[in-house]
């Protein structure tokens, strides 16, 4: 994909979504680093149903500590490797409170050192949480960037990096959430809808028909 076809790519995407959210449901980025945590393995939809039950009666690293191991696993027993993930949480939680006044960091860095949190758990909440223009590249983004030729590469962080640096300065905030909805809902794995797709013209993928299926 040329230079212009990536601002036209972008453009498009921005005039029907001018403001992308992520489809996690939170109020804190304590809640966010949560439900990010949760959602490795799972849909955002399962994650969802399980937080509104959850941050009502704990949404504070102290208020799930309290729960105990037993009492979080129940809360988020619908989640797949929610035994795991329950230990991951309560190992963070005590961390924050330990080392980061019960906050969230802010950084990379600090992010990626709390149990559970990897360099694309570490860019989804410095984006969404923080502002930051980072690029999570979950498999939608993944599939994405290389199906439509905006940055092919045979690793994650390969394909992170060339986003970075291809996407105009201008798109890098909401480019996570714009590339994530439309893996989702349109560029799908097996079957793209190209037929519907409002970036068509500027994607490299040359399906046999753009007829509906």
């Amino acid at each position: 994909m040329k230079k212009e076809a990536i601002v036209s790519f972008f453009s498009t995407l921005q005039a029907a979504n001018p403001e992308p959210e992520t489809e996690l449901e939170y109020d804190t980025p304590f809640e966010l680093l949560i439900a990010v945590l949760l959602s490795a393995q799972a849909t955002d939809v399962g994650v969802n149903k399980a937080t509104r039950l959850l941050y009502p009666v704990a949404n504070t690293p102290q208020a799930i500590l309290d729960l105990g191991l037993e009492g979080l696993e129940s809360y988020i027993k619908t989640i797949g490797l929610y035994r795991s993930k329950a230990k991951h949480i309560l190992q963070t939680c005590r961390i924050l409170l330990d080392e980061h006044a019960g906050e969230v960091p802010r950084t990379r860095e600090a992010l990626e050192k709390l149990p559970g949190v990897g360099r694309k758990t570490a860019n989804v909440v410095l984006n969404v949480a923080f502002g930051e223009p980072t690029m999570a590249v979950d498999t939608h983004i993944f599939r994405v960037s290389n199906r439509t030729g905006l940055a092919p590469g045979k690793t994650v962080l390969e394909v992170e990096k060339k986003l970075l640096r291809r996407i105009p300065k201008e798109f890098l905030l909401h480019a996570h959430h714009w590339l994530i909805l439309q893996g989702r809902y349109v560029c799908k794995a097996r079957t793209p809808e190209c037929w519907r797709c409002s970036v068509a013209p500027f994607c490299d993928f040359k399906p046999k028909t753009l007829a509906k299926k």
